[in-house]
């Protein structure tokens, strides 16, 4: 599978992006989407996940009530609606993709990973 994520952007605090994941390839099997983010000097760290059927998600404590993530299966892209930006949530953000259903927070089960977007929050 192939991922493109778009969307990256400048934006001030309290502002909102909305990020875009889109999948190819090895799309007719069930997979769980997660976003990532690395700050600069960072670990890669988990932002949101969602399950095939978007029945389950996932979020980190630092995005809950801020950051929505959903999917759209026909079109094969996942979406991380992102409000109330601070300056805290500058990074790259990436999206990933396991091939099991179930949505989890850790790195290591995701197998696929895209290109990178870059979010930048000023003040």
């Amino acid at each position: 599978v192939q991922l493109q994520a778009s969307g990256g952007g400048l934006v001030q605090t309290g502002g909102s992006l909305r990020l875009s994941c889109a999948a190819s390839g090895r799309t007719s099997s069930a997979f769980a989407m997660g976003w990532f983010r690395q700050a600069p000097g960072k670990e890669r760290e988990f932002v949101a996940g969602i399950s095939w059927s978007s029945r389950s998600t996932y979020n980190s404590d630092s995005v809950k009530g801020r950051f929505t993530i959903s999917r759209d299966n026909a079109k094969n892209t996942a979406y991380l609606q992102m409000n109330s930006l601070n300056t805290e949530d500058t990074a790259v953000y990436y999206c990933a993709v396991r091939y099991l259903p179930g949505v989890t927070n850790r790195l290591s089960d995701y197998g696929y990973w895209g290109q990178g977007t870059l979010v930048t929050v000023s003040s």
